[in-house]
């Protein structure tokens, strides 16, 4: 690795319910450089889970969250001329981060409905353990599960020639 590693950056929690999570999903939202606007569809999107469920929005985000977020994922590894798909257990954070990333994007392929109300409505159904991020979640977990073979090559490190 060249140079000094950067960083973390600390994120400030956001400003309505001061939770750090809730302000990394805004800023994974965040197009531009538009944290108003982004903030604007996670509130919106929190009140239509209250007011569709009658239940505590945060209870059926947290439940969201662990039903799309992976334990295990595959990665690319090139050995002896072959190129193998290596499971690797996720770390907490990777997880937070797929999670968001899967339900960001499952929510935007819902076509014809504001953003708010496409985001309320994946973490609705994931919190049910339906919708496209769970099924994301369940491939990759099969294709982890199926590539199980090659798990010892995860252990090799590269030689320096």
């Amino acid at each position: 690795m060249r140079g000094k590693a950067i960083p973390k950056r600390r994120i400030k929690p956001d400003p309505k319910y001061n939770r750090l999570d809730i302000a990394k999903l805004t800023n994974y939202i965040m197009r531009r450089g538009k944290k108003t606007i982004a903030q604007k569809i996670v509130y919106r999107a929190f009140d239509i889970i209250s007011e569709q469920t009658k239940k505590d929005p945060f209870e059926i985000y947290n439940k969201a969250l662990r039903n799309v977020g992976p334990s295990l994922e595959i990665r690319g590894r090139r050995i002896g001329g072959a190129n193998y798909q290596i499971p690797f257990p996720v770390a907490d954070n990777r997880r937070q981060i797929l999670a968001f990333r899967w339900l960001i994007i499952a929510a935007k392929g819902r076509r014809g409905k504001p953003m708010a109300e496409a985001l309320a409505l994946e973490l609705m159904d994931a919190a049910k353990g339906e919708g496209a991020a769970v099924k994301k979640r369940e491939d990759t977990s099969r294709m982890a599960e199926a590539n199980k073979a090659f798990a010892h090559f995860a252990r090799f490190t590269k030689r320096k020639r």
